[in-house]
């Protein structure tokens, strides 16, 4: 029997009978949900779950969608993501302006058939080498498709943990494009210590200082004045996508985002702009690399997004790192858009 997290009518936002698609609450209710779907599919799959003894349809036909392409990863067959189609039951929907498809990618899942593969991806990663994986490239030619059948504006992007990581690469990718995809990332990791853990408040801002001073230093002791302005170009092209990130404080996987934001404008307001942009956009790691002739892009380091931290208390770090919160009816959260200028 499949248990209860997995149940849509048990733990799931069966609440949220009508989506006002206007508003960003109910469509980070219905992201997740198909996020979820995601890991259902998987679970299905690993249980032969067929029919009305599937836990996965009613993630998605709660709101109106279904799956019209299954991905697949070649190397351990499991299911990491899906294409949903929006299929509309009141006319009233299409006024709303609802997306057309969503790509959704679940995470990282310790079972016995996908565990491996798993975390050699979130290996791949932290060593910015996620972009190279097969499961990235499977990823791309379905956003790309769909992109190609209704357009960038009609269809978003969805992951949570590593598969936020997924979608969040396929995003950036798709900027450099031309295409800006709206996209919503739960719990996405960021390849750093996790500064945002330590109380201090003033020793938390001496150390972000120090390091960005020391990622600025070796950007410029590393890098000629071409390649600077190369990489601040790129960082220009992204800096109008503006994804929503969902992060909980308690979760230091996605906690780092909240510091790498506000210290960066804390940064500019006391007159040290040039310090923070070089920082904002290095990561100690993809410099080290770039001076040992293999050039990388960090690729959970973005110039803008719309971030949304839970500040309701958790129990442990399976919950504040868990998808199951973004669903949750009287969550406590906070807002800002923070905008690279």
């Amino acid at each position: 029997m499949a248990s209860e997290k997995r149940c849509f009518y048990y733990s799931g936002p069966s609440y949220l009978t009508a989506v006002d698609w206007t508003n960003l609450q109910h469509r980070r209710i219905v992201a997740a949900s198909l996020v979820q779907g995601t890991y259902c599919m998987q679970y299905d799959r690993r249980h032969n779950l067929q029919g009305n003894l599937a836990v996965a349809p009613p993630w998605w036909v709660s709101f109106n969608f279904q799956p019209v392409q299954v991905l697949v990863d070649e190397h351990d067959q499991s299911i990491f993501g899906a294409v949903f189609e929006f299929t509309p039951s009141y006319g009233n929907y299409l006024h709303q302006n609802p997306p057309r498809y969503v790509v959704a990618f679940r995470g990282t899942s310790f079972k016995k058939y996908t565990w491996k593969q798993d975390l050699k991806l979130d290996f791949q990663f932290i060593r910015n080498r996620l972009h190279q994986s097969t499961r990235v490239q499977l990823a791309m030619q379905a956003v790309q498709n769909m992109v190609s059948i209704a357009g960038a504006a009609n269809i978003w992007l969805a992951g949570h943990s590593l598969g936020s990581a997924i979608a969040l690469v396929a995003g950036k990718n798709m900027v450099k494009m031309g295409c800006f995809i709206e996209t919503y990332l739960f719990n996405p990791p960021f390849t750093s210590v996790p500064i945002e853990r330590v109380k201090n408040e003033k020793l938390k801002h001496g150390i972000r200082f120090t390091t960005s001073v020391i990622k600025a230093g070796v950007a410029v002791a590393l890098n000629s004045q071409h390649q600077r302005s190369q990489k601040d170009h790129s960082f220009n092209v992204l800096s109008g996508w503006i994804p929503y990130l969902f992060v909980n404080p308690s979760d230091p996987i996605c906690a780092e985002y909240i510091g790498y934001f506000e210290h960066r404008e804390k940064m500019v307001e006391v007159g040290v702009g040039n310090i923070a942009r070089l920082a904002t956009q290095n990561s100690l790691g993809n410099l080290i690399l770039g001076a040992t002739g293999k050039d990388s892009e960090p690729p959970h380091l973005i110039p803008s997004a719309y971030l949304t931290i839970n500040v309701s208390p958790t129990q442990d770090l399976k919950q504040a790192h868990g998808i199951q919160q973004w669903w949750k009816q009287n969550i406590n959260c906070q807002f800002k858009l923070h905008q690279y200028r």
